[in-house]
């Protein structure tokens, strides 16, 4: 069985490991974060309950990167398992290759008002309970998109930022780059980091070398609060896979490979590990 308390202790040593790698600078963002933001971010996700808004999808390449949906798709996976009922939100070439399999609301929008008055009917029609955003883009100070090299991919993006704005339930951001939506709750450190940064914030922000390993070390200790197996049912490789067969390519090759911006798969296999020996007490190697 899983462990039936953690702490802030324990919750900032998942926080240190999932930025030990620091390919881009989240180890310094880090330091000005309130430690035991994984933990409050799981405390959330326990307490959600009825619909809840995943929202994924990095645009690269004409399609999306692998990192996000693998992320989200746990993120669903969870809060199934507790009786919520999660929906996937994410532009139509992603909701539309997930057809039928899950739940999906896609966003149509790359204007910041169409994206308001759609956000506006989605939270009038299904009230979520809790919004969960994972490497989905995030606009800069002049509204404008950028990917982590700073290209401009406006052309590209449907704006979120209404959605988070209009928001009256607790909004969980998960990034791994400071360009993504919810990481402007970091605050100025992001100005030291070589990016066009994200503007809009959130309730609470998790953030990692690679975002998919942000939402597992969420999930995982969700499991912890609830005194269920971490883990057990998670085959982070079928997730990387799944998301290659709808058409997803890795976010800094851009190729359609079984990598995490990237890391090699068996690099978050070990990142996972790592958080499931943390929450069993074992000492972190």
């Amino acid at each position: 069985m899983g462990c039936v308390v953690t702490s802030t202790s324990i919750s900032a040593a998942i926080e240190t490991l999932l930025v030990a790698r620091n390919p881009r600078g989240m180890a310094r963002v880090r330091h000005h974060l309130e430690p035991g933001y994984c933990l409050r971010a799981a405390q959330t996700l326990v307490a959600a309950s009825g619909n809840v808004i995943v929202c994924t999808g990095f645009p690269v390449g004409g399609t999306f990167e692998t990192d996000g949906p693998p992320g989200a798709f746990a993120l669903y996976h969870f809060l199934e398992s507790i009786g919520a009922r999660p929906w996937i939100l994410a532009g139509e070439r992603l909701t539309g290759a997930l057809g039928a399999a899950v739940r999906t609301w896609t966003l149509n929008s790359f204007d910041y008002e169409g994206a308001r008055a759609e956000s506006e009917a989605l939270l009038l029609d299904l009230t979520p309970s809790m919004i969960i955003v994972i490497e989905r883009p995030g606009a800069a100070e002049d509204g404008r998109f950028y990917n982590i090299a700073g290209v401009d991919i406006s052309a590209e993006c449907r704006p979120v930022e209404p959605l988070l704005e209009l928001a009256t339930c607790p909004v969980i951001a998960i990034g791994d780059g400071g360009n993504e939506a919810g990481m402007g709750r970091a605050g100025p450190v992001l100005e030291s980091l070589n990016i066009k940064t994200d503007r809009v914030g959130c309730d609470e922000l998790v953030i990692a070398d690679v975002s998919n390993w942000g939402a597992y070390a969420v999930i995982a200790i969700a499991e912890a609060l609830r005194a269920r197996p971490i883990l057990d049912w998670l085959d982070s490789g079928a997730l990387l896979s799944r998301c290659i067969e709808l058409g997803a390519v890795d976010g800094v090759t851009h190729q359609p490979t079984e990598t995490e911006d990237g890391f090699q798969a068996s690099v978050g296999e070990t990142v996972i590990e790592a958080i499931r020996q943390v929450l069993a007490g074992e000492e972190l190697q």
